[in-house]
């Protein structure tokens, strides 16, 4: 059984979204989960069709753009 760097792709990007519910630091954890949401976009786009991906790369991308709102435009005191 050979794993594919599709499947790569996707357990990485698991692990760094897992990784970032870890984060005491809300800040920390916004970067983090972001990095996992870009893999989870890029594994979406790897994906055999972009009927199989689009569900992964909308949710992903998404999320993404709600962590960088947070993170960039809105003032946490």
């Amino acid at each position: 059984m050979e794993i594919t760097v599709v499947e790569i792709v996707g357990y990485l990007a698991s692990i760094v979204v897992l990784c970032s519910f870890t984060m005491k630091d809300v800040k920390k954890l916004r970067m983090v989960n972001m990095v996992g949401c870009l893999l989870f976009v890029i594994y979406g786009f790897m994906m055999p069709t972009i009927r199989v991906g689009l569900p992964i790369i909308i949710t992903n991308a998404a999320i993404m753009g709600i962590n960088m709102y947070y993170s960039f435009v809105v003032k946490q005191s």
